[in-house]
This record gives C-alpha cells, sequence and structure tokens, in this order.
C-alpha cells in the first residue's frame, strides 16, 4: 500500500497552530520543505496523472494546482500568516479556473477534504443548470440518490436563492437543488488515512463516485 506522507506532515501542522508566525515558521522552513511542500507537489503530480486518465486536465507544473500555505490577511481579522494544511484544485485551467468542473482537496490534521462540482458558478451557468435540473428531473434524482453518491456526498450543497423566475418554481418544488446558486459537493474524512492508508486511492475513489453528477452538470458547460 503506497503511503505519500510521513508522520511529520501532520505533526508540522499541529505545531504550527500554536507558533502560526513567521519566526517559528522560518526555523523549520527546512522541515516544511521536506515533510510538506515536496511530498505535496510529488502527491499532486500523481493526482493530475490520474485524472488525466479520463479527463482534460492541463499540463502545467504542481504550483498551477496547489495553493500558497500563507494566507490573504488582508481582510481577516485573523493576522495568522499560515494555513493549517495543504491544497490545490485539479481541473482544465488549473487553480484559477472557476469554470469548470474539477478537483478540489485539503490534506491537514483536522480534516481530509474532498470537492467537486461547481463552486462559483456564473450567472449564465446558474440559469443553464436550473434548467437542465427542471427538464430531467427524474435523471437528476436519481443521480444524487445513487447508494455511492449519497454515501460519499451526502447532498448537493451551495447557497441558495430566495426566489426563482415563475417558470422554475413547479419544478423546484419537487427538486429543491433548482434553488442553488452553487453545486459543488463535499466529503470530509478523517485525518489519519493521510499517514495510515493511500490517500491517493481514497480521494480518486470518492471523486468517482461524483462521476454522473459532474458529466450532468458539464452538459451545459
Amino acid at each position: 500500500m503506497p503511503i505519500h506522507f510521513t508522520p511529520d506532515y501532520l505533526k508540522f501542522f499541529m505545531e504550527l497552530a500554536p507558533n502560526n508566525n513567521k519566526e517559528w515558521f522560518d526555523k523549520n522552513r527546512d522541515r516544511y520543505k521536506k515533510s510538506v511542500k515536496e511530498p505535496f507537489e510529488n502527491f499532486v503530480e500523481k493526482v493530475v496523472k490520474e485524472l488525466k486518465k479520463t479527463e482534460e486536465i492541463m499540463d502545467a507544473r504542481p504550483s498551477d494546482f496547489i495553493f500558497r500555505i500563507n494566507k490573504d490577511i488582508r481582510f481577516s481579522k485573523d493576522k495568522s500568516p499560515y494555513k493549517l494544511q495543504m491544497s490545490a484544485a485539479v481541473s482544465k485551467g488549473g487553480k484559477k479556473d472557476m469554470v469548470n468542473v474539477g478537483l478540489y482537496f485539503e490534506l491537514g490534521p483536522e480534516h481530509v477534504g474532498v470537492y467537486t462540482g461547481l463552486y462559483m458558478p456564473d450567472k449564465e451557468q446558474i440559469y443553464k443548470i436550473r434548467h437542465l435540473i427542471a427538464r430531467n428531473d427524474k435523471k437528476f434524482t436519481a443521480i444524487i440518490n445513487e447508494k455511492n453518491f449519497k454515501a460519499t456526498y451526502g447532498e448537493v450543497k451551495g447557497e441558495k436563492a430566495k426566489l426563482l423566475p415563475p417558470d422554475l418554481k413547479a419544478a423546484a418544488a419537487n427538486q429543491p437543488v433548482i434553488f442553488n446558486k452553487q453545486f459543488y459537493l463535499q466529503h470530509v474524512a478523517d485525518p489519519d488515512i493521510i499517514v495510515e492508508k493511500d490517500v491517493l486511492k481514497y480521494i480518486i475513489e470518492k471523486y468517482k463516485h461524483a462521476k454522473a453528477f459532474n458529466d450532468f452538470v458539464k452538459t451545459v458547460l
């Protein structure tokens, strides 16, 4: 069974939490590179390789998929400078791609997070997805009630609109997801799998459970 991270991956973040400042980080920068940054870059390369077997993913460096550990604290009350996990977004256009369906994941001592679907659709996409669901209510309902989908993601998440156009009200009464302004999926797992199991296999498996949902959404993108 492949193990992609050492126990120090999680330990680093657990020690960073009460020492979230530049002085501590600078003293531990070599450790960060060895135990966190480089293993995560290698891991993301493997994720990209797996997804390229079935999807169109751009050819790029790991840094084009990986989010920085530094936080944007300009508008935050919490001025601690570093995140307590590593994260990446693998899609057709990399981490800056807000248009296409992709795989976002984060690995830290609090959880393993697997996300997919559409997190920031624009107005035109929202319009198209809502009407797609309305026209294909039975198919969509079957997709989100499928056993593996339900066990992995539970439901389609996202902020909901309070009002809908009149032509969608009847369909929304049968399928409330039509109220959504976001259409994303979230799966959270125990962080121990990062160092105790093949977390690559785990993430890819969970992502595959969203394939029917993602294929449905992609028809209007």
